[in-house]
């Protein structure tokens, strides 16, 4: 497993959560304070997030930070 696999499936995690939830990144990003480029980079698994970003995109997804690690 390299190192970043786990942020590749946590952001394709993201996504997928995303889309079911008919939102747009852009969306997403909003609800988060964050920029669209940041959402972007955060599904890509471009970017390690914190817990604290994890946090906030569970909150806004309206699901637990656990459900962000179910791939």
């Amino acid at each position: 497993m390299s190192d970043n696999s786990i942020q590749i499936n946590v952001g394709k995690q993201i996504q997928k959560l995303r889309e079911f939830k008919g939102l747009s990144q852009q969306d997403l990003a909003a609800k988060c304070n964050f920029e669209k480029s940041n959402m972007s980079r955060l599904e890509a698994g471009k970017v390690n997030p914190t817990l604290s970003t994890l946090e906030k995109v569970a909150k806004a997804l309206d699901v637990s930070i656990v459900e962000l690690f179910s791939f």
